[in-house]
Order: structure tokens, then C-alpha cells, then sequence
């Protein structure tokens, strides 16, 4: 029981941090800024109570893969700008999951029986019928950004997430030792992106409490993976596009037609089942 109340936490709060971080206000820039100083801080905490192992390796791949984040993140916020949050959280969760799969696949050789194959191929074909539904527009609802330049930001925003997670799995790196490093990349690659936009003001200040939000969820990601296995945790963790792209809707007002209301419902639905299935086929 407590392994699955583990792997709830980053659905729960990965899930809520972009509508927090919208609400609470700020360009991109000082929404990802704000984010890894709370993550940073966080992570200062968490090696003074359990101090990991460092070595040389641990600090070059884990402050590589905060870099990586903080590109992702800072994208991910462009494209909310411009298609609003409940078309960008199921389409970004969509091509991360593709973009990860792609080198569990090619690199590290998971899908080695005709089962996992099968499962993995119906698993795609979800993620991807998923991520065009929810990005489907009927023409009734124009908004000042463009769909082109938001999906942009997100194959931008996939590269950066998929580097933050794939460099640390290549390297073998242990997650919990990675925790400061990453926090000291994410920082200082968000400090360095938005440097030219006066990143210290009240939004980065408001926003440290969604690093702290993110912190908890990869913290709840790193003990629930040894309770309840890698395949569960996973899949836990894609629930939050739900909270996302319904909060999205219905808090922060982004006006859908009934027909789109129902695509993205179903998108969602079928983004969280490809992610669920790509979760079972590490086991």
C-alpha cells in the first residue's frame, strides 16, 4: 500500500505544477527559473538527510540531465503559451513516452519477446492516435498563439525531457545520488536561458513552491520504483496528464467545443493506456 501512495505522488504533483505555475503567473522564463530554485533547495535538504554517493561520473551525467529538464521545462511553458495547457501536457507526455521508447527499443534492447513487441506497437498506436485527438481544433476556437509554433516548442521541449532521462539510464547513473547534480544543471541552465529576461522577480519567487512540488514527485518516483517495480511506478506517473488537461479546461477557463471536449477525454484516455502498456513492457 505505501509503494502505491509513493507512486501516486508524481501523477498528483507533476500532474497539478503546470496549472500551479500558470496560476501563480510569470513569463516561461521566470516559471522554470522559479521551479529549479525549489528543486534546488529541495535537493540540498534531501543530501543532508541521506547523504548519497558521488563520484566524478554521478556530478558530468546527472548536471547534463538537469540541463536537459530545464530546456524541456522552459518549452513545455512556450508551448502553454501559445495552445494553453490541455492541448501541450497530453501531446509533450505523448512524445516523451514515444521519444524514451524509442531508445529503450534501439539502445537498450527491451522489447526482446513477440509479446512485448506486440504490446509496445499497440501501445504506440495509442500514444499516437492520443496525441492527434487532443491537439484536434474545429475551427471555433482561435487562439492568439499558433498550433506550428507550439508543437515547435514541444519537439524542443521532447528532446531536452528525453535527454534528461535517457543520459542518466545510459550511464547507469543512480537516480537518488543524481538528485543535487540534476537540481544544479536544472539551475543553472534555466538561470542561463533566461537571463536577458529579468529572471529574479516575484513570479520566479512564487513559482520556487512548484519546484517543491516537483521535487516531491521524483523523490515519490525513486521510492516507489523498488515497492512496486518500475513497470507500476511508471505507470502511475502518467496519470497527472488527466489533472493537466481537465484542469486546464475547467480552471484555468481554455474554451472547448463539445466536439473537442470529447477528443480530448478520449486522447487522454488513450495516452494514459499506450503509457501504461510502454510501462509493462519494462518489467
Amino acid at each position: 500500500m505505501e509503494g502505491f501512495l509513493f507512486a501516486l505522488l508524481p501523477a498528483l504533483t507533476w500532474g497539478s505544477l503546470v496549472l500551479v505555475s500558470e496560476k501563480l503567473g510569470g513569463n516561461s522564463y521566470n516559471q522554470t527559473l522559479g521551479i529549479t530554485i525549489g528543486s534546488l533547495l529541495f535537493a540540498i535538504m534531501m543530501s543532508f538527510i541521506n547523504p548519497p554517493e558521488w563520484s566524478s561520473l554521478v556530478w558530468i551525467v546527472g548536471i547534463i540531465s538537469g540541463i536537459g529538464w530545464a530546456f524541456g521545462q522552459l518549452f513545455q511553458f512556450n508551448s502553454v503559451k501559445e495552445i494553453g495547457v490541455s492541448k501541450t501536457v497530453p501531446i509533450s507526455t505523448g512524445l516523451q513516452i514515444l521519444g524514451n521508447t524509442f531508445f529503450a527499443v534501439i539502445i537498450f534492447r527491451e522489447w526482446n519477446d513477440k509479446v512485448t513487441i506486440i504490446i509496445g506497437i499497440v501501445a504506440i498506436i495509442c500514444l499516437i492516435t492520443g496525441v492527434l485527438l487532443t491537439s484536434y481544433g474545429d475551427g471555433d476556437n482561435k487562439k492568439e498563439g499558433s498550433m506550428k509554433k507550439g508543437v515547435f516548442y514541444l519537439a524542443i521541449s521532447t528532446v531536452g525531457y528525453v535527454t534528461y532521462v535517457i543520459v542518466v539510464r545510459w550511464n547507469e547513473v543512480d537516480g537518488w545520488s543524481a538528485i543535487l547534480p540534476q537540481a544544479i544543471g536544472m539551475f543553472l541552465a534555466a538561470l542561463l536561458l533566461s537571463i536577458k529576461h529579468t529572471p529574479f522577480n516575484k513570479y520566479a519567487g512564487r513559482n520556487i513552491l512548484t519546484g517543491m512540488m516537483w521535487a516531491v514527485g521524483n523523490i515519490g518516483l525513486l521510492l516507489a520504483n523498488p515497492k512496486v517495480g518500475v513497470a507500476i511506478a511508471f505507470s502511475f506517473s502518467q496519470m497527472g496528464i488527466v489533472i493537466s488537461t481537465l484542469g486546464g479546461i475547467f480552471l484555468l477557463g481554455e474554451k472547448k467545443s463539445k466536439k473537442q471536449m470529447a477528443f480530448v477525454i478520449i486522447g487522454c484516455v488513450l495516452v494514459i493506456a499506450g503509457g501504461i502498456m510502454i510501462g509493462f513492457t519494462k518489467e
